[in-house]
């Protein structure tokens, strides 16, 4: 199960780049949908909900941006957080899936200041940990089911069309998840493949980091529960 190197990983990982790049449109752009769903073709369907998922991450979703660098920033290994990230996008799946069937009806205002609870919790764990703990993953999959449901309000705003539910559900997660390995990719170039194995990269990188992120998250659920 664990038996890719992170070389082999990330070889096989390139090739979404070109697919990410054409996937992220400007700012004003994303989650616009100016268009009847019921007439879009199921090809349509998929590429649209499929650059919807991407841009909900990058380069709408700061919160979740800052989570998966919080889980990159302890370890830039890449096969430990690409296998944190999968169990995320497994998690949040099967959330985002009760909620677009109308199963599990989220609560924004109990939903936005947990997940950016999830983001301090992180940051706190990379302050007080010198080392990926085996039962990361474990927690990394709770989070994923919480930030489903942040999805799904996202989700909820655009609509699902009733002819091609599931292709665009299904192209909403692959979306996300491109987003979500574009952010790891680039974080392992920009920094893990230089500077994860230096002595001094807890107290100069992981630290620094986890403070900065920490301190969002911090002020988001303060934000979350009393100003929103």
């Amino acid at each position: 199960m664990f038996r890719l190197s992170a070389p082999v990983l990330l070889r096989r990982s390139l090739w979404l780049f070109p697919l990410a790049l054409l996937l992220w449109p400007t700012v004003g752009q994303a989650h616009a949908l100016n268009t009847d769903l019921s007439r879009l073709s199921r090809t349509d369907v998929v590429l649209t909900y499929l650059q919807l998922g991407f841009t909900h991450i990058l380069p709408l979703g700061l919160d979740h941006i800052l989570f998966v660098l919080g889980l990159f920033i302890l370890d830039p290994r890449l096969k430990p957080v690409l296998w944190q990230a999968t169990a995320f996008t497994v998690a949040h799946s099967i959330t985002l899936g009760l909620a677009a069937a109308g199963l599990v009806t989220p609560l924004s205002s109990v939903v936005e200041p947990l997940i950016a609870l999830s983001i301090l919790f992180v940051a706190i764990e990379n302050l007080l940990t010198d080392r990926l703990q085996p039962w990361r993953v474990a927690l990394v999959f709770g989070f994923g089911l919480l930030h489903g449901l942040g999805f799904a309000g996202a989700l909820a705003d655009i609509g699902l069309p009733k002819h091609a539910f599931m292709e665009s559900l299904i192209s909403f997660n692959v979306g996300v998840e491109l987003g979500q390995v574009t952010i790891i990719l680039l974080a392992w170039l920009l920094v893990g493949k230089w500077f994860g194995n230096k002595p001094w990269y807890k107290q100069r990188i992981v630290v620094p980091v986890s403070l900065l992120i920490g301190a969002v998250a911090l002020w988001w659920t303060v934000e979350r529960v009393f100003f929103v």
